[in-house]
């Protein structure tokens, strides 16, 4: 067993983990964070992306070791309080949740893609979710979902 700290949804945290641990396995199992969800355990579905110093990473894809010393943000720190970020709050409203199983990794990834692209157009918004899963088929509201969070007008969303 070793000992390993990070910074949680801006709170120090400590655990003692195997070496094997993954860090969706810290993240649900010790610290009790269960947003970060898995899927699929073979980094295909995107279910446990989470931010690892402000990178979206699949956390299925990372031992929690490695995460030793970074900044980690989870879906439970994207809100402030009872107010949600504002790509929760279109996901909400434009109805992207569905079963809601893939919404926590799809919201990560689109807080990284409008980090890096404050603007994106349909077009790549689809491309950027090319690492996530939606098994409900929930796409078109999840990509207007994005791009109001994005803060553009939101088209009729094209057929896949």
């Amino acid at each position: 067993m070793a000992s390993v700290s990070m910074t949680v949804n801006g709170r120090s945290v400590s655990a003692e983990i195997e070496g094997r641990t993954l860090l969706v396995d810290l993240l649900r199992n010790q610290l009790n964070l269960t947003g970060t969800h898995v899927g699929c355990d073979t980094s295909q579905c995107g279910a446990c992306v989470v931010h690892v110093n402000g990178e979206a990473v699949k956390a299925c894809t990372i031992f929690a070791a490695d995460a030793a010393g970074a900044e980690v943000t989870t879906i439970e720190g994207m809100a402030d309080g009872d107010e949600l970020h504002p790509i929760q709050a279109a996901f909400k409203e434009y109805h992207g949740l569905q079963c809601g199983f893939c919404t926590p990794g799809m919201i990560m990834s689109a807080a990284a893609l409008l980090k890096e692209n404050p603007k994106p157009t349909e077009a790549e918004v689809r491309h950027y979710l090319e690492g996530n899963i939606c098994r409900c088929t929930g796409y078109h509201n999840i990509v207007k979902a994005i791009l109001a969070a994005s803060g553009q007008d939101v088209p009729a969303v094209a057929a896949e």
